[in-house]
Formats: structure tokens, C-alpha cells, sequence
């Protein structure tokens, strides 16, 4: 049992948000949905995101989500951020600066290849502070082009 779980509070798109979320991640899936009444509305959805547990509550318009809490995904590949950042930005998501986006339900996550972190600690601090340079203008983030900048 996992001891600590983000709780997603929705308006009314928690099923919504727990499907394309599952989609999206290997080793996913909803675990639970507990319904208003007799086969309503979800009133919360438990799932896995990768074998990560989260709730989802659709409890109405009172609070919306915003960057102070963000999911930080870790990826291997650039095909992997390429894929991950269209989907979540689709049919309405917001892209923003530095591999941050909001997805169409209000949610931020950061899109961050694993590359990254080495790339911005290099022992040459010249080539680290350029690799930051680059990074801060990017919206999605491009391992050839950070790769690029450390290279130059």
C-alpha cells in the first residue's frame, strides 16, 4: 500500500481525466470508481499511473488546479516527450515555458527528458550555464537542442 497519494480535485471531469491519464503512462490503470447513486456521475476514481496511486474527486467548481503542484515526468527519450507533451496539450491543454504545460482539465505537469539534470550539472559550469540558456527559452523541451548547446 502505497502510504502517501495525490488527490486530483476535479469540477466534473474526474472519469475523463483518469482515462486519458491511464492511457498515456505504461503500467496503468483505474483501480476503483465509486459513483453518485446508482451508476451516476464518478464521485472519485482511484488509479495508477504508472504503479503511482491517485485519486480523482469530482466535488465541484470551488478550487482549480494551478502551477503551485505539478506532476514531474521523467523521460528517457525524446519520442517519449514528444508524445507525452502532444497528448496532454491536446483539445485545449496550455503549453508554457521550460517543459511545463497545463493539460485541458487545468492540471500542470512538467515533461522533462532524464538527460536534463546531467546535462545542467556539467563539471564545465560554461557549458551547464549554457545548457540553462537554452532550456529557459524552450517550451517543450529538445534533447538535441540542449545536447547542442552543452556541445558548442
Amino acid at each position: 500500500m502505497q502510504k502517501i497519494v495525490t488527490h486530483l480535485w476535479f469540477d466534473t471531469q474526474a472519469e475523463e481525466a483518469t482515462t486519458l491519464y491511464t492511457s498515456l503512462f505504461k503500467n496503468s490503470k483505474v483501480t476503483d470508481v465509486k459513483r453518485f447513486g446508482d451508476g451516476g456521475s464518478v464521485l472519485t476514481a482511484t488509479f495508477e499511473l504508472d504503479g503511482q496511486e491517485f485519486m480523482a474527486l469530482n466535488a465541484g467548481p470551488q478550487f482549480k488546479f494551478n502551477e503551485s503542484i505539478s506532476l514531474f515526468v521523467k523521460c528517457e527519450t525524446q519520442e517519449e516527450v514528444d508524445r507525452l507533451w502532444n497528448a496532454l496539450t491536446a483539445d485545449g491543454g496550455e503549453e508554457s515555458m521550460c517543459g511545463w504545460l497545463k493539460d485541458k482539465f487545468g492540471v500542470s505537469w512538467q515533461i522533462v527528458p532524464t538527460v536534463l539534470s546531467d546535462l545542467m550539472s556539467d563539471p564545465d559550469p560554461v557549458k551547464a550555464q549554457r545548457v540553462m540558456e537554452v532550456m529557459l527559452k524552450m517550451r517543450k523541451l529538445d534533447i538535441k537542442l540542449l545536447e547542442a548547446a552543452r556541445d558548442l
